[in-house]
């Protein structure tokens, strides 16, 4: 690939499409993927092939497979920066801006209404009886993900090993996750053999260009931040920049390191609202990361005190930014190297053991969540390098466990969609909570 061509992104020959595609008709595609973008990155994902391989030709089945190997090694939500690369590839830089923030913004608006409606009347009794039944409905959509990234990552005794090791470091000795990830990189990457697993003479652009890409990005990342000084809005685009360069596996794999800091270390919210807001972003289209603005909107409005939208919604902006423009970082300064690190035996064995240590994470959350929705009271006892989480066994709470079984029959056995299972708890929820909980337990 000419070296001059990287900028705009590579041409696709005449073989991959039929017609090359307009700007404004490749648009009206990722509008439409955004908007249906329900159920997840596997979702996310496969309407993403459909529409870009299958239905417009505008990618090869190899490109589009290279490419989604391409953004599961970077930090960040693998289908949103899928779709950044797509449209870079098109209609480079300009055409990967469009494509990623088409693809997160429907999502975002729907979580700003339905923040700033949780914020004003979440601790109403019907609403918290409501999100009883989604966060037991919750649970098992975590549980579900454990079963399907075990499956798929969990092919060797390695893998097995790097799992179990991830989630005894991560619960019982509260390892940072972070320095869980990067282990399990480097292991993978030095148990590997052999130097590549495709033909040779892929050419990379230039370091220089990469560089300046990486600068102007970072540039762009960065300041809007430094702007926002060092009060509450400055503490939320600091914590959630640090968090967008360690969400490798996807959002699960990331979300009991933040709900772990945002609830306990931070005091921006409480685990049972973390937990509604996990529903919230399960319920919208676009990543399931965008539950970080939900964070952002609510520490940034309680920080004063009483209730301020106004707090709340930069919050959400600043979370935005914070997540999203290190996504355009990764993307613009490696999609030229696509074809090249597709082809490099080392990468792609670091790639698998931070897909097993992603397993163990996910088991973790899980866990994590289970313990403060079944019961009321859990408390955290440290014994030296231990860590203890102990429920009181007299709290727990049989609408939950019982919310929990319903939608692991729904989603497990009879293999009901997710909005269903959420609608149908959320429903069971409210009749549960009306029936049997006394209003002053909300």
């Amino acid at each position: 690939m000419p070296l001059n061509k990287a900028r705009r992104g590579p041409r696709v020959s005449a073989s991959t499409r039929q017609v090359p595609p307009s700007l404004a008709d490749a648009a009206r595609q990722w509008g439409r993927i955004g908007i249906l973008s329900f159920g997840g990155p596997a979702a996310q994902i496969a309407l993403m092939h459909r529409v870009v391989v299958d239905e417009r030709g505008w990618m090869t089945e190899r490109q589009f497979m290279n490419a989604l190997s391409f953004c599961m090694l970077l930090p960040g939500p693998e289908a949103m920066q899928l779709a950044t690369y797509c449209g870079w590839r098109l209609h480079g830089v300009f055409g990967g801006l469009i494509a990623g923030l088409l693809f997160v913004m429907p999502g975002a608006l729907v979580i700003l209404a339905l923040a700033s409606f949780y914020l004003l009347y979440g601790s109403a009794p019907g609403m918290q009886a409501l999100f009883l039944g989604i966060k037991a409905a919750v649970l098992v959509i975590v549980l579900e993900a454990l079963i399907k990234v075990a499956r798929r990552a969990l092919d060797e005794p390695l893998h097995w090993l790097v799992a179990a090791a991830s989630f005894l470091a991560l619960f019982f000795f509260a390892v940072p996750f972070p320095l869980v990830i990067v282990v399990a990189g480097l292991l993978g990457f030095a148990t590997a053999t052999g130097g590549s697993t495709a033909e040779d003479g892929v050419m990379p652009v230039s370091l220089r260009r990469t560089a300046r890409t990486v600068l102007v990005w970072l540039a762009i990342w960065l300041i809007p931040l430094v702007l926002a000084g060092g009060g509450i809005l400055g503490e939320i685009g600091w914590f959630f920049s640090r968090l967008a360069t360690v969400t490798f596996g996807g959002a699960y794999a990331v979300l009991a390191y933040m709900a772990q800091a945002a609830v306990e270390t931070k005091g921006w919210l409480a685990a049972t609202e973390m937990m509604d807001g996990l529903g919230l972003a399960e319920t919208t289209p676009g990543p399931l990361i965008l539950v970080t603005e939900f964070v952002g909107f609510i520490a940034a409005a309680r920080h004063n005190g009483e209730p301020d939208l106004a707090m709340g919604l930069a919050g959400a902006l600043v979370t935005l930014w914070a997540t999203f423009a290190p996504c355009f970082l990764w993307v613009f300064a490696g999609a030229p190297y696509v074809e090249w690190i597709a082809s490099r035996r080392r990468l792609s064995r670091a790639l698998s053991a931070i897909s097993a240590a992603v397993v163990g994470v996910i088991l973790n959350l899980s866990i994590w969540f289970a313990l403060h929705v079944l019961f009321a009271r859990v408390e955290r006892s440290d014994r030296g390098f231990l860590v203890l989480w102990l429920p009181d066994f007299t709290t727990v709470d049989f609408a939950a466990v019982s919310l929990s079984a319903i939608a692991a029959a729904m989603l497990l056995v009879a293999r009901r969609g997710v909005l269903m299972t959420l609608a149908v708890c959320a429903v069971l929820g409210l009749v549960a909570g009306m029936m049997f909980v006394r209003p002053s337990a909300f």
